[in-house]
């Protein structure tokens, strides 16, 4: 969609950035939620035993859903990159769009989690036989800071976006 300019005048530095935007922004969410999900486990799940990803039965079946979602974080992980190299061979990575939908995917994870599956769902908290209350609100507080911070790498990219969509008009 943007890499055919129709105005000759216009040289574009970086026509492939802008046609593979979205293909940036996911494989940065991908990365985002797979960093995160991956210190999670390997933080509060594995050195600090604070909590499996599923505590409502035995430490059994919580060990088995804290390697589901350990292979999870590295799928999410691992594809990231392979996009990541996809768009690099297309001279298409623009980085600051990819760490946009790094910090959406941090942020929306630590939110998710702290909300849905903390609150709502209740499959586990961050700690337990404390009071809970500081902990959710260092984890929530800190997801909403990523997501504020993001917000506004977001609107730097989308505004680059709209640019660049005017000039080949």
């Amino acid at each position: 969609m943007f890499t055919k300019n129709k105005n000759p005048d216009i040289k574009l530095k970086y026509p492939n950035r802008y046609a593979y935007s979205n293909r940036n922004l996911w494989s940065g969410f991908l990365f985002g939620l797979g960093l995160v999900a991956f210190i999670d486990e390997t933080v509060f799940h594995q050195l600090l035993h604070w909590h499996h990803f599923y505590d409502r039965s035995t430490t059994s079946i919580g060990l088995i859903s804290d390697g589901i979602f350990h292979a999870f974080s590295w799928l999410a992980t691992v594809g990231s990159l392979f996009m990541v190299a996809d768009l690099k061979r297309r001279n298409a990575w623009w980085y600051m769009r990819w760490q946009a939908g790094v910090l959406i995917g941090a942020g929306g994870f630590n939110l998710y989690d702290g909300i849905i599956q903390h609150k709502l769902m209740r499959i586990h908290q961050i700690r337990y036989n404390v009071d809970i209350l500081p902990y959710d609100l260092v984890w929530n507080i800190t997801a909403a800071i990523i997501l504020i911070i993001d917000f506004s790498i977001f609107m730097q990219t989308q505004n680059k976006l709209k640019s660049e969509r005017y000039a080949h008009e």
